[in-house]
């Protein structure tokens, strides 16, 4: 079935995207008239997404192997890797309003190319949310005895109401519960550290298993664990595209916004990183390794330093649901809109959001029940090569491709029709840098580059996606440069226009970047090209 102009009574697939979309955006550009926040209310809802608890898991399980002086470096290469891949990502979302989909499209994807890593994406979000699910349910084990089966259930199920109505929900319920996060995460470890200073020096001097001492291969290999939180970017993003216009008099605001809600969320990861490791190091001899990178074990003993002893585990549990409720509702919105972005291009079926939120949490719930956080470190190094892969190649075409050599256009590209549907700068970029990195994670290419198959990832991805760019000479990018409305794309000041046009397909009004000129006449949004299965209204290719 086409996508053929409204007409009363009959629905489309455009319909159906159309209505569900006016919260969601899950395929198109967010409008200025639904961006009604200020930049700090959207920066600290992005921010609230950092409460998950798999860092103090991720941080001791590190620290634990290779120990405290190998687990600081590592911590802190990764910090820096993902700060400074993550920047020219995140505000080009809040620039534009675009989701990372949207931006990868435009920065050396191409229309169907950018699939793939949507995919990636999805699976980003399945793993975390399974991730933070364990830990809840570990939770409600040590804190009820529920077993741990009916916990993954229960983590699961919680979420599903809080995700459905969107971004909206979203950031009342960040809002909201950021301050009590805050108070009982760091009131119990500065009470702990003033009241046992020898517990850092314990922190700072345990070895590891390893017991190697400060060593590049260790560094790299709990880096390689770390930089897979890489892709916690797209989910920065997801947030930051409903930033409001840029203009001289909230230009302040507006950057610390995308700075902090941006990049800067690893700054406060790898704070966490770092609290796991010493509160694993503090309770190791008491539970054992296998324990002490459970953050409910982690926070019994800090909160029990503050707290009376009846108030201790209630205390403990609370912080860990509501630290994977306030992640988790942002991994199963991130996964679902990643999830239809690319069913919707590879089908021209739009079969609703909610439908892939359920199909993202199933897929987490079978991971939880297999016990994938038994083996956390090993399926985070390995999925890292592909997160980097991904993040430094949109990164290089930004900076580089974009802004150096000038082969990549500027402004990002998203809408069917203008792009070609594959783009080989950054898909073989990406394909090679994942494939030789895992070659090298799986010791095929030595034994000494089994240690760097992230640095492998990362410099493959900074060499191909330029040298690709200038061997194709950027005949790649752009089907079109001529979208058929004569209105430039941006106002005065740089920002996405807000003037409407009307959809002839849809009947909806849309703003000035989400529309172009149907092939049949008329205009029509990036939203219904969408779902047009037969292509008649796309635009020729200009020559």
């Amino acid at each position: 079935m086409s996508t053929e102009s409204a007409t009363p009574g009959v629905a489309t697939p455009a319909d159906a995207a159309t209505r569900e979309s006016l919260e969601d955006y899950t395929l198109r550009f967010a409008p200025r008239s639904y961006r009604r926040w200020t930049p700090f209310v959207v920066g600290g809802s992005a921010l609230g997404g950092m409460a998950y608890m798999a860092d103090f898991s991720i941080g001791a399980g590190i620290g634990l192997q290779h120990g405290t002086g190998n687990a600081l470096w590592a911590i802190g290469v990764a910090a820096v890797v993902i700060f400074v891949s993550g920047f020219p990502l995140a505000y080009y979302g809040a620039r534009y309003n675009l989701d990372l989909d949207l931006v990868t499209r435009g920065s050396g994807f191409g229309y169907f190319g950018s699939v793939i890593t949507a995919v990636i994406f999805a699976s980003f979000t399945f793993i975390f949310f399974a991730l933070e699910g364990s830990i809840m349910a570990q939770g409600l084990r040590y804190a009820l005895s529920i077993p741990l089966w009916i916990g993954y259930l229960i983590s699961t199920l919680i979420i599903l109401p809080l995700v459905v109505y969107g971004m909206k929900a979203l950031t009342k319920l960040q809002t909201w519960t950021n301050p009590l996060w805050v108070l009982l995460i760091v009131a119990p470890l500065v009470f702990l550290v003033v009241a046992d200073p020898s517990s850092v020096g314990r922190f700072l001097d345990h070895p590891g298993t390893d017991g190697a001492g400060v060593n590049p291969a260790s560094i790299m290999l709990g880096a390689g664990v770390s930089l897979a939180l890489m892709a916690q970017i797209g989910e920065q993003i997801d947030y930051l595209r409903f930033m409001p216009p840029k203009t001289a008099e909230n230009r302040r605001q507006w950057w610390t916004a995308v700075v902090l809600g941006g990049p800067g969320w690893v700054v406060f990861g790898a704070i966490k990183q770092i609290i796991g490791v010493f509160l694993a190091v503090l309770i190791l001899a008491d539970v054992g390794a296998a324990a002490a990178v459970e953050p409910i074990e982690q926070f019994d003993r800090a909160l029990g330093a503050i707290f009376p002893a009846w108030l201790v585990v209630p205390l403990a549990l609370l912080l860990v649901v509501l630290s994977q409720v306030k992640i988790n509702v942002t991994n199963a919105y991130s996964g679902s809109l990643a999830w239809t972005n690319a069913f919707t291009r590879v089908t021209g079926t739009y079969p609703g959001r909610i439908t892939f939120l359920f199909v993202n949490l199933g897929i987490a719930l079978v991971l939880m029940e297999a016990d994938m956080f038994s083996f956390l470190n090993g399926l985070l190094g390995f999925y890292s090569n592909c997160a980097i892969a991904w993040v430094v190649t949109v990164a290089t075409d930004i900076g580089i491709n974009k802004y150096v050599l000038g082969l990549s256009p500027k402004r990002p590209e998203f809408r069917r029709g203008m792009l070609h549907a594959w783009n080989p700068v950054g898909v073989g970029s990406f394909l090679a840098a994942s494939l030789l990195s895992i070659a090298a994670y799986f010791g095929l290419l030595g034994e000494f580059l089994s240690s760097y198959s992230t640095i492998v990832a990362i410099v493959v991805a900074l060499v191909l996606t330029p040298l690709i760019a200038v061997a194709t000479r950027g005949r790649y990018y752009l089907r079109r440069t001529d979208d058929g409305i004569d209105e430039p794309y941006v106002d005065a000041d740089g920002n996405p226009s807000a003037t409407l046009y009307h959809d002839q397909v849809s009947g909806q009004d849309f703003e000035r970047p989400d529309m172009l000129a149907s092939a049949k006449g008329g205009y029509i949004s990036s939203l219904s090209l969408s779902t047009d299965k037969s292509g008649e209204h796309v635009l020729p290719p200009q020559h």
